[in-house]
């Protein structure tokens, strides 16, 4: 069964993303944003969604963790929860 690792940063708008994702291209560290701004529970493990399988995440993040390229900074992404950037490490 495929897997993959990934992390990611939840806020509430797509301003907020926007404005996380060029902090990041701006060489800002992912896992220090996170902590500090991602309303997920995962945030304080610097956004660490841990191993993930087909199916555990919402559609919208599933077909970026197991369909888009790896490493990239993907999102803003809108789900029920709010937005998403999401980065893939590893897949299988």
């Amino acid at each position: 069964m495929a897997k993959a690792m990934a992390r990611h940063i939840l806020v509430k708008t797509e301003d907020e993303a926007k404005a996380l994702k060029k902090r990041i291209a701006a060489g800002e560290a992912f896992d220090v944003l996170a902590r500090k701004h991602s309303t997920c529970p995962s945030g304080k493990r610097g956004g660490d969604l841990g191993e993930v399988r087909p199916g555990q995440m919402v559609r919208a993040i599933d077909q970026i963790i197991f369909k888009k390229p790896l490493r990239e900074i993907h999102g803003p992404v809108k789900s029920q929860f709010g937005y998403h950037l999401v980065q893939v490490f590893f897949r299988d």
